[in-house]
């Protein structure tokens, strides 16, 4: 309400001063001309009246001057007004013409012209008289608080560096002093952006920011080489120096760059977010118009396909999930609101398989994103009852019920922990891949996988980790210094898993491309070089069940891509839901070896023989006395 009462009085100012420029400009020819007779003088007061009335006209009701909301003496305004201007001569030409031809006198041509000319001109020296004491104010209020900023060089003179240039000087809030940019391009040399110089090369940054005090830069090149930025973080973490950057273009393309905008460079910068190139009309063809459920929608994966999804206008988005909060979260994520007091907000748990056919029989679910999942690896270990409960009775739950409200489209969210595995999350979310590749094949249903490796940002996720470690002061955690793992943003992932439910035939696991994978030792590293503390990095040792590296494709299965040149389709050895019937019995009554009691190397030789000679004696963390976790699920399901 405040903007706007401080829009409609510019515009008041705007129209007054306006007009006074015209009939200043009219008193200023009749005073130059020296026009004594009457005759003339009511020419030039028919001329003024028609012209005024008619910039009036045009400024409040046709082109909106006075409404449009113009940075003072722009481009866009000064054209919009000497078109106005230029309209409203004719019409008092025209008015002249027809007092001339009834009253038989006449005005002066000349004298006629000069006056929109001169009120033109006046109109101009105004507003530019405005801008320039506006900006004179803004320089003088920014300079006053010029020793509490924080002196910034940019990297990148286009565009976007042009606009953070204008947005850190012209708000005296701002907590950044631009000192100059550095640019590459030759044709950039001694430019100055909004008064503000450039310096130099890229390669010449640390010595510009040596000369000029400089400890923060802002990156503002939106498709830098990663090669090229990650040298620019290290040289800059090498010297103390921040190093910053902007949100994605994409997500400022339509409005204003904001304080907001400039954020720390992250993992997912330095790694690089690859363009996703995806066939929207194809997945649109299975989302559009139809009922889709989530399940684990209040996730990391399954919030963002949930996002993603609601983008793509399916009839009904179904989101599931056992974690309250987690569903507030998504609803005023997606739908800017967060009262929960909507159907197709559903608190369900996957293992209650009663409860979850009341959701598929309210909702009839057309396609269904398997995402709910336990995926913390260490826990599973200490509880292995529970990753069974979760990962493969609840997705059986969600098999079945899918094939019997006929889902015509299922995507199983998988791990490359399911390849070789070695764990109890590993099994269960294989066991999960080939109940789902066993009932589409055994039913000719379009039912699918996805795997893929670690997210970045995924709550309770290493980074998380690392980054808590690093602001409480250390040390850092690193299993082992040789330990890597495929990295891939969020959105990435969730965009390929999409494409996956389009392209994917019944019974295919599809394996996203992840990129080369990421030594964590260097990413600890990089981390806390960022953070420009002297941190301790520890190693703990490899915990049960974990791997020096990750394998995405297994030992056996061929990985061909027919479809997308990120997305390889493999095939796992089909099991039918069915064929784990007994796996409620072990999981709530089941034995489990115990090493302490004698049976140690009985339960060191069944590890030994469920889990791959990759594997099993250099990279599968734990020891002996761990193996009893793993043998418990192993048993269980029959098919380990």
């Amino acid at each position: 309400m405040q903007q706007m009462r401080i829009s409609n009085r510019k515009a008041a100012v705007a129209l007054t001063t306006d007009t006074l420029g015209w009939l200043l400009a009219g008193v200023m020819v009749l005073a130059l001309g020296s026009h004594e007779q009457p005759a003339p003088a009511q020419g030039f007061a028919v001329f003024l009246g028609v012209a005024i009335a008619t910039n009036l006209i045009l400024g409040t009701l046709v082109l909106l001057t006075y409404r449009r909301r113009f940075h003072t003496a722009s481009f866009e305004e000064v054209s919009v007004l000497a078109c106005q201007y230029a309209i409203a001569a004719l019409a008092g030409f025209l008015a002249v013409a027809a007092w001339s031809a009834s009253t038989g006198r006449s005005v002066s041509a000349l004298a006629t012209t000069l006056i929109p000319v001169l009120s033109l001109v006046i109109a101009l020296l105004l507003r530019f008289a405005f801008r320039a004491a506006r900006a004179y104010r803004k320089a003088r209020d920014y300079q006053r608080g010029a020793h509490d900023k924080d002196r910034i060089i940019i990297i990148g003179a286009g565009e976007v560096g042009h606009q953070i240039v204008r947005l850190t000087k012209n708000d005296a809030a701002s907590p950044f002093l631009p000192v100059g940019l550095v640019d590459d391009d030759e044709s950039k040399k001694r430019l100055r952006l909004s008064g503000v110089p450039v310096l130099g090369t890229i390669d010449s940054l640390i010595e510009c920011c040596e000369a000029h005090r400089v400890r923060t830069v802002i990156i503002a090149i939106a498709d830098m080489p990663n090669d090229r930025l990650k040298q620019i973080t290290e040289d800059c973490a090498r010297h103390g120096i921040k190093t910053m950057t902007i949100v994605p273009v994409r997500e400022i393309a339509r409005r204003r760059l904001q304080f907001s905008d400039i954020k720390d460079i992250d993992l997912a910068d330095v790694l690089g977010r690859r363009e996703i190139h995806t066939d929207l009309s194809r997945i649109s063809e299975y989302i559009s118009g139809r009922s889709v459920l989530v399940t684990g929608a209040g996730g990391s994966i399954g919030s963002e396909i949930a996002r993603q999804l609601h983008r793509l206008g399916p009839r009904d988005l179904v989101l599931l999930d056992r974690d309250e909060s987690a569903l507030h979260s998504i609803q005023l994520g997606i739908y800017n609101q967060g009262l929960l007091d909507s159907r197709d907000m559903v608190l369900c748990d996957i293992r209650d398989k009663d409860a979850l056919r009341e959701v598929f029989q309210e909702h009839r679910p057309e396609v269904v994103f398997h995402a709910a999942a336990l995926k913390h690896l260490p826990l599973l270990e200490q509880y292995p009852d529970e990753g069974w409960k979760t990962n493969v009775q609840g997705s059986k739950n969600v098999l079945e019920l899918s094939e019997e409200f006929a889902v015509s489209t299922l995507v199983n969210v998988s791990t490359d922990k399911a390849a070789d595995p070695t764990s109890v999350l590993g099994r269960t979310k294989h066991l999960a891949e080939q109940m789902t590749t066993g009932l589409a094949l055994e039913r000719g249903l379009r039912f699918v996988s996805v795997r893929f490796g670690n997210v970045l940002g995924s709550r309770g996720s290493m980074l998380w980790t690392f980054k808590h470690q690093i602001d409480s002061g250390g040390p850092v955690t690193v299993t082992d210094p040789k330990v890597q793992r495929y990295f891939m943003t969020i959105p990435e992932a969730c965009q390929l898993v999409l494409q996956a439910g389009a392209i994917g035939r019944p019974g295919d696991t599809m394996v996203l491309d992840m990129g080369e994978p990421v030594r964590i030792l260097d990413v600890a590293q990089r981390l806390i070089a960022q953070s420009g503390r002297d941190i301790p990095i520890e190693f703990t040792g490899l915990r049960p069940g974990e791997k020096i590296s990750e394998d995405l494709i297994a030992t056996g299965e061929d990985g061909q891509r027919p479809f997308h040149p990120l997305i390889s389709h493999v095939q796992v050895d089909p099991l039918m839901p069915e064929s784990i019937e007994t796996a409620h019995d072990w999981a709530m009554h089941g034995r489990t070896l115990h090493p302490e009691r004698g049976e140690h190397a009985e339960a060191c030789e069944h590890l030994k023989s469920t889990t791959s000679d990759k594997h099993a004696d250099e990279q599968v963390g734990g020891t002996a006395q761990d193996a009893q976790r793993h043998i418990a699920v192993s048993q269980r399901g029959g098919a380990l």
